[in-house]
């Protein structure tokens, strides 16, 4: 934490997070080149080697949605994309492991002050958890007993914490605890990760350095402080602008993002072959192909229109609810729409310059086949599900949303 941060933390006053974001955009900028060049071993480790989480600790690129005062950065949900875009542009796998570190972090809000600096304090903190409410969380004294199998841990080798999301039953392990709704509680509980068993099982096609693994537990006792309901703003201790936005869209922003580094890059890629490569039986280099010259335009203008339309979106979400205090329905449809646009359009965008490479791209000495890989498996996740445009079309006719993905 930066003398300002601290004395803003001590004070409970809010500096400005154009400062967080210039400083968070540069420290990004200072590990491409060791993601770049470790890419083959992250690939081949199927985690995030040593060296490269050293570096990215230093330059506190987990840091960055956690709140100021537990040494956090607590930056614009703009400046989370801006740095998603140039670590992704330079290994994937790392920029999808900082990005789900980050909506992890948003964890510390909702914990009681001392606990969140007992486990968030340390400066290698790192919280990873599984998809969706996967496990029995069973009242006992003083905390819960919990049980059960998590799947798609992203970034759990380099994790200190794993979260368990459990639906919450009282004593008796039947009767369920409901809340007003009518829906079951879940409470997200924090472990530390020697607690769990973790199943090495992630063997993929693209993002394999993510450690996205499988781990469980049994009957675990975990006292209810370092447990979590991310829906109850009673239990909310911090309070400021990024806190107002739910944790999804910032996975929206974050994985929105990551693919416009993985196209973004492949494009530059692209570039730097034309300049030396000739196409066998072709009348001219690709560089001087008015063809190529017009794809390359193309591309590049998607790109751009994309970026802008991404920052745009976040900004008004981040202005509306600085102004309001309020994260409104409409709010969240535009970011996702944003999103789930942007994957799907920006999968496309590698697909071409892939295929613009021709068979250059198909060895794995050249970057094309492994951004196709990473864009590809990126794409499968449900931030960039097709399906989500049936869910935004409804909000944007004035229908309620027919997912939880929304909240």
């Amino acid at each position: 934490m930066s003398d300002k941060q601290s004395k803003a933390a001590k004070s409970g006053t809010r500096i400005s997070s154009h400062d967080d974001g210039t400083d968070a955009v540069a420290r990004a900028k200072s590990v491409v080149e060791l993601l770049r060049s470790a890419t083959p071993r992250i690939d081949t480790e199927r985690a995030l080697p040593s060296d490269v989480l050293a570096a990215l600790h230093k330059a506190r690129l987990f840091r960055l949605l956690l709140p100021r005062s537990v040494g956090g950065d607590e930056v614009h949900i703009k400046t989370l994309a801006q740095v998603m875009e140039i670590i992704a542009g330079a290994n994937a796998s790392t920029g999808w492991c900082i990005g789900q570190a980050a909506g992890c972090a948003m964890a510390a809000a909702w914990l009681q002050p001392a606990v969140a600096q007992r486990l968030f304090g340390p400066a290698d903190a790192v919280l990873a958890w599984g998809a969706g409410i996967q496990g029995r969380a069973v009242a006992a004294d003083g905390g819960y007993r919990i049980s059960g199998k998590w799947t798609f841990a992203s970034g759990c080798a380099n994790a200190t914490m794993l979260g368990a999301h459990c639906y919450v039953y009282e004593k008796d392990g039947t009767t369920k605890r409901m809340r007003a709704d009518g829906r079951q509680v879940d409470r997200t509980a924090l472990i530390v990760k020697g607690k769990m068993h973790v199943h090495d099982n992630w063997h993929t096609l693209g993002l394999r350095g993510t450690a996205s693994n499988t781990y469980e537990t049994e009957n675990l006792f975990v006292p209810d402080e370092e447990t979590i309901d991310r829906e109850a703003p009673e239990e909310q201790t911090e309070h400021g602008t990024l806190y107002t936005i739910t944790y999804t869209h910032y996975y929206a922003a974050a994985f929105s993002a990551l693919m416009l580094g993985i196209a973004q890059s492949t494009v530059n890629e692209l570039m730097d072959l034309a300049l030396v490569k000739t196409p066998r039986g072709a009348a001219s280099s690709m560089k001087e192909s008015p063809v190529f010259q017009s794809q390359l335009a193309v591309l590049e203008a998607r790109l751009r229109s994309l970026r802008a339309y991404l920052h745009t979106t976040l900004d008004d979400a981040w202005r509306n609810a600085e102004a309001t205090g309020t994260f409104p329905i409409g709010e969240r449809a535009n970011i996702k729409l944003a999103s789930t646009y942007l994957i799907n359009q920006g999968v496309e965008i590698v697909s071409e310059a892939y295929r613009a490479a021709g068979a250059t791209a198909i060895f794995p000495t050249n970057p094309f086949e492994q951004k196709l890989r990473d864009a590809m498996t990126a794409s499968q996740q449900t931030q960039g599900r097709p399906l989500n445009y049936i869910t935004l079309g409804r909000v944007l006719l004035g229908m309620p949303p027919d997912t939880i993905l929304l909240r």
